[in-house]
């Protein structure tokens, strides 16, 4: 029997990817970014559907094959390890790209939370420029790790970019309460610090992460996804100390590479897209590096084999659901 490699299984798929659904009887459909939603206000639940779509400067740009199932697996994987940490919204996962979820009040402030300076903090550092509210001392490096967790909340925008916001003005116009507030706080340094010490077992280093929050009954639970390769930044730990040293930019397990890339091949359209614009083709060679980056570090977060099937996802969702007496 010949045994198919990885990347060939992964070109068949290219033409087989989900990009959006619709299952109407579900319930009340929102699409965001990668999930689409459906939200049943009768049983008081959502059920969300982990699309292959991909983001970056908040627009959906393609399809990579299998990453809704492994963002959702992954998200699965976290919830259950961390739900004595911190109430979460799951319900049960029917289906690879399926989680059933207690529908909530969506606070409208995500928590971000940094233990290294990149990204969106060192692109405001370089400029001068504070990030909620926050300013960092002179003389820090890229990628340099911070003496202290630093937590930069954000305003969760229903399109285009989020707002840096101090957590005093969210507290002071009551965008938040700021009980709950503090409550978000404490409940993402728990789960970031967890996820943290749980990656460098497994060698990697868990470099920033944001965290979602939603009210059930007053209570306040984490919702959306945790420590996935969208939400999250990950760094290989063993070759970290040797790239620091020589200015040299770290091994990453995220879609930071997709972001590369998009500026490389498109500088004059990326970072700056706008809303309107036609997303420029994205080449076959990128899909590929990007479907196995994503599993190799599904592998290294969850010690545990990914076997890519080629499939046709939306049929197999559509019979889940019914199996499971969702549709």
């Amino acid at each position: 029997m010949v045994v198919e490699n990885v990347e060939d299984i992964i070109k068949k798929q290219l033409d087989k990817t989900i990009k959006e659904t619709d299952f109407a009887t579900l319930g009340k459909l929102y699409r965001g970014k990668v999930r689409d939603n459906y939200i049943n206000e009768n049983k008081k639940i959502r059920i969300i559907i982990a699309t292959d779509r991909i983001s970056s400067f908040d627009r959906v740009i393609t399809t990579i094959p299998f990453k809704g199932q492994m963002l959702n697996q992954i998200s699965a994987f976290w919830f259950e390890k961390t739900k004595d940490l911190v109430t979460n919204h799951v319900i049960e996962v029917p289906d690879p790209n399926v989680s059933i979820v207690h529908q909530c009040d969506t606070i409208p402030v995500e928590i971000i939370v940094r233990a290294y300076i990149t990204g969106t903090m060192w692109r405001n550092y370089i400029k001068g420029e504070p990030i909620s509210g926050i300013k960092l001392p002179q003389g820090l490096k890229k990628n340099q790790a911070l003496d202290e967790i630093v937590i930069s909340p954000s305003t969760k925008a229903k399109s285009g970019h989020d707002i840096y916001l101090p957590r005093e003005k969210i507290i002071k116009d009551k965008m938040v309460d700021k009980e709950i507030y503090e409550q978000m706080e404490e409940a993402s340094l728990k789960l970031f610090k967890f996820g943290q010490e749980f990656c460098k077992k497994n060698g990697l280093i868990m470099v920033d992460t944001k965290y979602e929050f939603g009210l059930k009954d007053d209570e306040l639970i984490v919702i959306d996804e945790i420590h996935t390769q969208d939400s999250s930044r990950f760094w290989i730990l063993e070759s970290y100390d040797e790239k620091f040293s020589k200015e040299e930019e770290p091994e990453i397990l995220d879609k930071e590479i997709f972001r590369g890339w998009l500026m490389k091949t498109y500088p004059d359209i990326f970072p700056n897209i706008k809303p309107e614009q036609e997303i420029p083709p994205i080449s076959e060679e990128i899909k590929i590096n990007l479907a196995k980056r994503y599993m190799k570090s599904y592998e290294k977060i969850t010690g545990k084999e990914f076997k890519p099937l080629v499939s046709n996802v939306y049929n197999r969702i559509q019979e889940n659901l019914k199996i499971s007496k969702y549709l």
